[in-house]
């Protein structure tokens, strides 16, 4: 594969623009990249278009205009589809083409995108984020890679329009990988935070000035910082979906299933976001398991 070269005469494709997507998108458009974007729901596109983003029909539309495609999807099955499908990037990309799915998927999928691609004389990275939609919002995404270090380093100047915290895991499937790590402990620590505010509220105390206490200390963590004042304000609008969450907790499951390592902690949290989707809150944000656990 040839080097490919980032400057603003390259043309992103980017494909995906939902909650996080539209804003990972949008800072794109405002450092002067042209971006073509594609969304299954065309409507959500409208504020990058409004922005100067082209529109394309379909994913193939998309590789066929772009010199690298960015695909920020809901499930592995969709990220499977794009890349794989009849009308996927690997059959319809240019020539020495360049893939970031920022998708939190499968590191088995991931895997087998880079080494189709790299076949195919294209070059892929798994690239997933964290840092729900206030990160992507403000352009300080932890963005997590696996992949060639060649290639993350050539794409490095995009990953620094989008976040902050910018790590090169190792080969591909190391960011799904990384991911799932920072999956797992935000699925305990919701447990933690939720427990500890319907705690405060059965206890009669003011839940903002308990916050205020323990967010400074030893308890501190990004959830508990932008997620408590939401669940205190009975705020549960999704920053990120409570179903992608649940997702992502039965892929790293099934990826520890694979590692042969009980993780308890996360069976745990299955269980209780399994109530949740049951109580019809699949659309909610993450913080809504704290209905599940205080019943007033």
């Amino acid at each position: 594969m040839a080097k490919q070269v980032i400057n603003q005469g390259s043309t992103i494709g980017f494909i995906g623009t939902g909650i996080m997507g539209a804003s990972m998108a949008g800072h794109l458009i405002d450092h002067g990249y042209k971006v073509n974007v594609y969304n299954r729901t065309k409507s959500r596109a409208d504020g990058l278009l409004a922005k100067g983003a082209l529109w394309q029909d379909s994913p193939k539309s998309a590789a066929e205009q772009s010199d690298i495609v960015i695909t920020m999807l809901g499930y592995p099955a969709d990220v499977e589809e794009v890349y794989f499908g009849a009308s996927g990037l690997l059959r319809h990309a240019r020539p020495n083409a360049i893939f970031i799915d920022m998708t939190t998927s499968s590191p088995s999928l991931a895997k087998r995108i880079e080494l189709e691609a790299r076949n195919k004389g294209f070059a892929a990275l798994d690239a997933p984020v964290s840092g729900g939609d206030v990160g992507a919002r403000e352009a300080r995404l932890s963005i997590m890679a696996g992949g060639r270090e060649e290639t993350f380093d050539t794409v490095l100047p995009l990953f620094e329009l989008m976040g902050k915290n910018i790590v090169y895991q190792g080969e591909a499937g190391s960011g799904q990988f990384t991911k799932m790590c920072n999956q797992i402990a935000i699925a305990s620590n919701m447990i933690g935070i939720s427990e500890a505010l319907a705690y405060a509220k059965r206890a009669g105390l003011e839940p903002s000035r308990v916050l205020k206490s323990i967010e400074a200390g030893a308890a501190g963590s990004w959830s508990l910082s932008n997620l408590g004042p939401r669940i205190i304000n009975g705020d549960f609008a999704p920053g990120f979906y409570v179903k992608h969450f649940m997702k992502d907790i039965k892929i790293a499951i099934e990826s520890a299933d694979e590692l042969g390592l009980p993780l308890p902690g996360l069976a745990l949290a299955r269980s209780l976001y399994e109530q949740l989707i049951a109580l019809g809150e699949e659309n909610s944000g993450t913080q809504a398991l704290y209905k599940v656990i205080f019943k007033a």
